[in-house]
């Protein structure tokens, strides 16, 4: 019997590459060490901080979406 597929969970768990890249969780991860951390010898560090860049593009429903007009 074939397994299922897990669903998707960006990130895995909450505040990891804070953790890796010794950021305190309150404070934004800076551009230029997260930049570095996609070129990691790490695979683990790398993915997570290209993930993380990936997710920086995304729209997190902050209220400030444009509504479409049905005309």
């Amino acid at each position: 019997m074939a397994k299922k597929a897990k669903p998707f969970k960006p990130g895995g768990s909450k505040g990891k590459l804070h953790r890796e890249l010794g950021v305190p969780e309150g404070e934004k991860i800076p551009a230029k060490r997260l930049a570095a951390a996609t070129r990691s010898k790490n695979p683990e560090v790398r993915r997570d901080a290209i993930r993380a860049e990936t997710m920086k593009s995304w729209h997190h429903g902050g209220g400030r979406a444009k509504k479409r007009s049905g005309k």
